[in-house]
């Protein structure tokens, strides 16, 4: 069942739920995050519409700055004025920053501890006909290696306005990881966020859970899909929302482990590297516990519709309901 405290969307799983693209809630976040704070300033890269940048461009023409189709100075420019006390959002598509950038991320930004906010949008393998070159499927492992980076991937557009509004009042570096396309809204604005924390969105009725399934960004949604079928099918699961991927919870992720006893991560990006790298990490260090990874298993992606490819590469519904299968045989 879903989580009544968290107080989620009741109709999750209706065929009318509402769905919006992740990257809106980006865009209001960060017009509020400038009504809040007159020092927020934004960047882009030639992409200020599609990235939704261009709320903020409208709302405070002053405090935006166009640098054209250059991603390195997208970066540094960012980076000189949060040293002169600027907090700075910059925006592109994630194949292009982080992917482009990478170095100046790291050399003037993560290196010398700038409180620069890196917006990749369009992130994943539903970028769709885009095709592989501009489906970032690599970027959270670049962005989380990175010390003093935090990492974000919120689930849907009100989780990412609020972690707009997060990352704009703290006082280092972050990435925040978002979606081009549509998706279920599954959260409400009094559903609880905040950074490090995560939160278990769907629990057994009664009982503990057989299965954690740790999930992050838009792939949520079919974690919980997976989990409701699974329920019908008698076998418990609790699904957790990893938000924030760097700083990690480990004692939210060992607690899921300790009472399931394995876990499945479900996350729209390459398996190494990622969040399901991560958790691993955690658990290899703190409780050892069998894992089953969802992701793109070290391909490059191609055209297709969303939905096509969320299918193709691994990563709907029946590929999770099997790996909380495949899990248990191993128990």
């Amino acid at each position: 069942m879903l989580n009544p405290e968290l107080k989620l969307n009741p109709k999750i799983f209706n065929d009318d739920v509402e769905q919006v693209p992740i990257r809106k809630g980006f865009g209001q976040g960060l017009v509020l995050a400038g009504e809040e704070n007159k020092n927020v300033v934004a960047l882009c890269a030639d992409l200020t519409e599609s990235t939704q940048m261009s709320v903020f461009a409208e709302k405070f023409p002053e405090r935006f700055v166009e640098v054209g189709v250059a991603e390195q100075n997208l970066a540094t420019v960012a980076s000189g004025m949060a040293a002169m006390g600027k907090i700075p959002f910059i925006s592109s598509y994630a194949m292009f920053s982080p992917g482009r950038n990478w170095e100046q991320i790291r050399t003037t930004i993560a290196y010398n501890d700038r409180p620069v906010k890196v917006v990749g949008s369009h992130g994943g393998i539903s970028v769709g006909a885009d095709g592989g070159t501009h489906q970032a499927l690599e970027d959270i492992a670049l962005m989380r290696i990175m010390p003093n980076m935090d990492v974000v991937s919120p689930c849907d557009s009100i989780e990412a306005k609020k972690a707009t509004l997060a990352i704009a009042k703290t006082k280092k570096p972050a990435y925040l990881r978002l979606a081009r396309e549509k998706t279920p809204i599954i959260t409400t604005e009094e559903t609880p966020f905040g950074l490090g924390k995560t939160e278990v969105f769907w629990m057994p009725e009664v009982g503990l859970a057989q299965v954690g399934i740790i999930a992050t960004g838009g792939l949520l949604y079919k974690a919980l899909l997976a989990a409701k079928e699974l329920e019908v099918e008698g076998i418990k699961t609790k699904v957790m929302n990893l938000a924030t991927i760097k700083p990690i919870d480990k004692e939210g992720v060992v607690a899921l482990a300790k009472e399931a006893g394995a876990i499945v991560t479900v996350e729209e990006h390459q398996v190494m590297g990622g969040m399901g790298s991560a958790v691993a990490e955690v658990l290899a260090q703190n409780y050892p516990a069998p894992i089953e990874f969802i992701g793109v298993q070290d391909k490059f992606g191609q055209s297709g519709t969303p939905e096509e490819l969320i299918e193709y590469y691994g990563m709907g519904k029946n590929s999770i309901v099997e790996a909380v299968k495949k899990i248990l045989r191993r128990k």
